[in-house]
């Protein structure tokens, strides 16, 4: 039965029983307590009709009340005729006054189901709002907005789509009374009949308009007994998409508050899709710029320690090709170390370059394999003698610690990048110790793990500096002076390699007066005991 039709036949209903038990009260008045004229109490009748139903329930039982005490209480009963003149006076008082009170009566429920409206259309309102500003994205809110809509606007199902207003659009959210396992990002086709809301400039209400397009071959034609209708979510001139509800036919169209809602909603979903797109972009600018400033900053950084290793090389080369200076093999022999010495250097910083970039842009890769730590330890400063020396290094690793659980070639430029670190800040008769010590019991530091400190009793670094010597490109400037050559990027490494490893780094003023840098190394004392397995196995 539609709305309308339905919506009569309740008033009438209501008017007809409304009258029928005002009318026994006004019987019991007059034939039984001799009350002369008891007509003013289908005044009740009018303000329960108004009340409850409106203004035209109202109405209608006003002239009820004047028709049925005309017909039924005034002599000559059974007719419309009245014998008295004085009786009409009566009956235009009861039919004016019926009038009036229901309409005042009416015009008082309006405003309050207006004012009832209003405070459920803001509720409404700020609960999307609500999830809107507090959302990560607007696409994992959709379906929250979808179920909200709704519930507030008593439709059967909300449909959140995404696409240009023609051909198939994605579906974002689907909110159904009865849930469905309609996927997200599915293609769907719109129904060719349904009705769109029109909106227009200023302040003239919105209207849904009728629309009836050409349906693609074999797209579904909907639902006979429920209508659809359709408020486009735009931003600017843009279709992003559309909010889809469906309701049964005989409830008729959304009313003001339901369209005013879906409007809104569309509006703030529009505005707040264009957002994401803004910040997208403007995270892809800022993305690119940093890109660009990291080459730059990396292009000055290292131009210096490119150029210097290169440049001697060079030299020591044309040296040894130079026949018009004879060399003996003693000066032979220190040009060709030197020539090695620099390639080494040159090696470690475009080593460290690579790993940087694999670092920042995640692609790097660990091989963990378990090693004795006294022996990493030892071919790495054997490796670097040439450029330690005259610093002593002292070695302190206890046999007995547990092996390590790291890359090999890592952990060898870890150690290589630290040891260089100190050569750089220290003086020719510093001295560099190299400690570690294990913490495998439960309350220890780091259980499970191994640590391994560098230090040493150079000039050290300032306690505002500690904090920053894993960032990259920075360099220390001792007291007065300007910073070291180099490109800044070695500790940063070291940071790197050590988390893809698992383990740690932190820096420290050492005992001995100057820097400690710590490292810690998982070991083999994490892994779980092997399960004995039937057949006298273990895993």
């Amino acid at each position: 039965m539609p709305r309308a039709v339905r919506r009569t036949a309740i008033d009438l209903g209501a008017t007809v029983a409304l009258l029928a038990v005002v009318s026994g009260l006004v019987w019991v008045f007059e034939d039984r307590f001799g009350v002369p004229n008891a007509s003013s109490i289908f005044l009740l009748a009018v303000v329960t009709a108004a009340s409850r139903f409106g203004t035209w329930t109202a109405i209608a039982t006003a002239i009820g009340a004047f028709l049925v005490y005309d017909a039924f209480f005034i002599e000559p009963r059974f007719t419309l005729r009245v014998a008295d003149p004085g009786e009409w006076l009566n009956l235009v008082l009861l039919l004016v006054v019926g009038i009036v009170v229901g309409r005042l009566a009416a015009s008082q429920r309006d405003r309050a189901e207006a004012a009832v409206s209003r405070e459920h259309e803001a509720i409404s309102l700020f609960r999307l709002s609500r999830a809107l500003a507090t959302r990560s994205s607007t696409a994992d809110v959709l379906p929250d907005l979808a179920t909200i809509l709704r519930t507030e606007t008593a439709m059967t199902r909300i449909r959140i789509t995404a696409g240009t207003s023609g051909g198939l659009e994605r579906t974002a959210a689907d909110a159904t009374a009865t849930p469905t396992d309609t996927p997200s990002g599915e293609a769907w086709t719109p129904p060719a009949l349904h009705h769109a809301l029109r909106r227009t400039a200023g302040d003239a209400p919105a209207e849904w308009v009728q629309v009836h397009r050409q349906a693609p071959a074999g797209a579904p034609h909907g639902r006979s007994d429920a209508d659809a209708y359709r408020v486009a979510i735009e931003a600017g001139d843009r279709r992003l998409g559309s909010i889809w509800a469906v309701r049964p036919r005989q409830d008729g169209p959304p009313d003001g508050s339901q369209t005013r809602l879906l409007s809104a909603a569309a509006d703030q979903i529009g505005q707040a899709l264009e957002l994401d797109r803004l910040g997208r972009e403007a995270r892809d600018l800022e993305i690119a710029r940093r890109s660009d400033a990291l080459k730059t900053a990396l292009l000055d950084s290292v131009s210096h320690d490119l150029r210097t290793p290169l440049t001697s090389i060079r030299v020591a080369a044309g040296t040894l090709l130079d026949r018009e200076a004879p060399l003996d093999r003693a000066v032979q022999e220190t040009t060709a170390q030197a020539i090695d010495r620099e390639a080494e250097h040159l090696n470690e910083l475009v080593t460290n370059l690579l790993d940087l970039s694999r670092i920042e842009s995640g692609e790097l890769r660990v091989d963990l394999e378990p090693f004795e730590l006294g022996g990493i330890v030892e071919r790495v400063v054997e490796r670097l003698r040439s450029r330690i020396d005259p610093r002593v290094v002292e070695v302190d690793v206890a046999d007995d610690l547990p092996p390590v659980l790291v890359d090999d070639v890592f952990i060898g430029q870890v150690l290589a990048n630290i040891l260089e670190n100190a050569i750089k800040y220290t003086p020719p008769i510093a001295r560099i110790l190299i400690r570690a010590a294990g913490q495998v019991e439960p309350g220890a530091r780091a259980p499970g793990m191994v640590l391994l400190a560098i230090e040493d009793d150079g000039p050290g670094v300032p306690d505002d500096a500690i904090e920053r010597l894993f960032d990259r490109f920075f360099r220390v400037g001792q007291r007065g002076e300007p910073s070291r050559p180099g490109s800044g990027i070695g500790l940063t490494v070291v940071r790197g390699l050590m988390e893809a490893m698992g383990g740690g780094v932190r820096a420290a003023r050492s005992p001995l007066g100057g820097l400690e840098i710590e490292l810690v190394l998982p070991s083999v004392a994490r892994l779980p005991d092997p399960v004995p397995l039937p057949g006298g196995g273990v895993g």
